[in-house]
């Protein structure tokens, strides 16, 4: 049996490949934007990693999704596949979360159609309920609209259900795994990284460390152990089961339990209404990592009736909800890791992203970072990138603005087509640029771009001093935006030989980099045409 894992070298997705590691006859193929040390357990049970972002941006005119292809070539085989892969942070850029999540569930089920795989695996969440105001355990059967439209998870869990819902129409066998909670110490780096933040010393964190523990009234929570979510996907591949299945061990955890671990059992209750405030402004303070929305869903989701799991499964957890609670800021506190990108211990954190009190290898404090878990691996030159990027994305913006003053101008002629054809293409791929700038959390430099467009405006009053331009003006236009493509050649060029290390489909560049050589060529029979009327009809001053 051949099993392909979407997210692969994340929390629940190392958990699961520890979980598969002593059944016979399962072959693994780990999918993830970067890939682990695959010498290291469990990652060395993989037969092959394959390198894919689902998230990453495509708008190419001729709407080809080389993620899907890449996904599909990956799930060649496969019995079944397993959707894991989830992102959580950058929180501030909306559109990059639903791309991933909501987006990349959809590319997921594409790819299983165009590779022939009949079950498909996926991670929901107790976040995708509708929410409730009492404590009455509901059963799979229970709406998914999201609990609070103020969380981008439930927002985006809740879409995924509707993804997986035509997914379903269309006769793919589909399992929804709602867990609550996930806790463990392998995810204690992790998850003080997305939630926390920076500001926050860890052992802070550390059981009984806290002399009282504040918490909105009524909180309660529902957790479970990651190798014991790991067994429900395992005895879901094994079963070839369908349908829904919520995952929670018991009991549910209220204030006093929380209190009796994380402190020493001094609950101090905080209304909401001034809890969330303070949530809210320290998120926009960048002291915390997660927004506000968190707290709202974790007040509005409904308690998980797990019995479904336990009886069609023989599931059957083995870590209680508190010693897995205690478990994690232990894993926090220390910040426990694996060998994997964004598992990584703490301690391997470059030293600008530790948390304050933390000390690394080589002795320094570090300082505050708003994100440490970036998407451009170690090994490459993140500034260099990032800047390299921008000033591509500032030469598109003053682009864009000449490529449609020129297709207006030529719109009834013979040319007129191709340079509105161009134009839109440049359009696309500035769009993409940004969104990619974005996805790899990378600074796009806004003045920079602001700047180029005042420039451009500016630059077409000032030639021959006429302000509506010389007949020299359209010539000199064309050998430019000819230039100018041919420079944007070589930043699709650039990103071919890094798509593997940034986990990003190479066909996606070479496809860009034929569509510059093809404008290129628009622009050098704009030239040719516009040299006959410049010229030979004696237009220039």
């Amino acid at each position: 049996m051949r099993v392909a894992v979407v997210g692969a070298s994340g929390n629940a997705g190392t958990a699961l490949l520890h979980a598969l590691r002593g059944e016979r006859g399962i072959e693994v193929v780990g999918i993830s934007r970067r890939a682990p040390d695959s010498t290291a357990e469990p990652y060395d049970t993989v037969v092959r990693w394959e390198q894919v972002d689902i998230a990453t941006p495509v708008a190419l005119a001729e709407g080809e999704d080389f993620v899907v292809d890449r996904l599909a070539e990956a799930f060649e085989g496969a019995d079944a596949v397993v959707h894991l892969a989830w992102l959580i942070q950058p929180n501030r850029q909306r559109e990059v979360l639903r791309r991933a999540n909501v987006d990349g569930t959809r590319r997921v089920v594409e790819a299983c159609r165009r590779a022939g795989v009949g079950h498909l695996v996926v991670a929901s969440s107790v976040g995708a309920y509708s929410p409730v105001t009492d404590d009455e355990p509901r059963e799979e059967s229970w709406p998914t609209h999201g609990s609070a439209p103020t969380s981008h998870y439930a927002v985006d869990k809740a879409a995924q259900e509707r993804v997986l819902d035509e997914a379903e129409e269309a006769g793919l066998a589909v399992a929804r795994v709602r867990p609550a909670l996930i806790f463990d110490a392998d995810a204690g780096a992790e998850i003080l990284r997305l939630f926390v933040g920076a500001l926050v010393p860890p052992g802070m964190l550390r059981p009984g460390a806290l002399p009282a523990l504040p918490l909105p009234a009524g909180l309660r929570l529902q957790v479970v152990h990651g190798d014991d979510l790991a067994d429900v996907y395992r005895r879901i591949l094994l079963q070839r089961a369908t349908g829904a299945f919520n995952v929670a061990t018991d009991p549910v955890l209220r204030g006093q339990d929380l209190a009796d671990v994380l402190d020493h059992g001094r609950v101090l209750p905080v209304p909401v209404s001034v809890l969330r405030p303070m949530v809210s402004l320290a998120w926009q303070a960048h002291a915390v990592a997660a927004d506000p929305g968190w707290l709202d869903m974790a007040l509005r989701v409904p308690v998980m009736d797990a019995s479904r799991a336990r009886r069609e499964l023989g599931w059957e957890p083995r870590v209680g909800a508190q010693d897995a609670l205690r478990e994690l800021l232990v894993g926090m506190a220390e910040g426990q890791g694996t060998a994997s990108p964004p598992l990584r211990p703490r301690e391997s954190w470059p030293r600008d992203q530790q948390p304050p009190g933390a000390v690394h290898p080589d002795g320094l404090l570090g300082r505050e970072d708003d994100s440490p878990a970036h998407r451009v691996p170690a090994h490459l030159e993140r500034d260099i990138l990032g800047l390299y990027l921008s000033d591509h994305l500032t030469g598109a913006t003053a682009g864009l603005e000449r490529a449609e003053r020129m297709s207006a101008a030529y719109a009834d002629t013979d040319v007129g087509e191709d340079l509105e054809r161009v134009a839109l293409e440049i359009r696309e791929e500035r769009e993409l640029l940004k969104d990619l700038i974005d996805s790899l959390e990378l600074r796009r430099r806004p003045y920079r771009q602001a700047a180029a467009w005042l420039a451009e405006k500016a630059g077409r009053l000032k030639v021959n001093e006429r302000p509506e331009g010389s007949p020299l003006t359209p010539l000199l236009e064309s050998e430019l935006m000819r230039s100018a493509v041919m420079g944007k050649l070589g930043l699709w060029q650039v990103l071919t030989e890094l798509s593997d290390d940034l986990g990003l489909p190479a066909p996606l560049f070479e496809a860009l980099a034929r569509q510059a050589r093809d404008q290129a060529a628009t622009y050098e029979r704009v030239h040719q045409h516009i040299v006959g009327e410049v010229f030979r009809d004696g237009h220039v001053d």
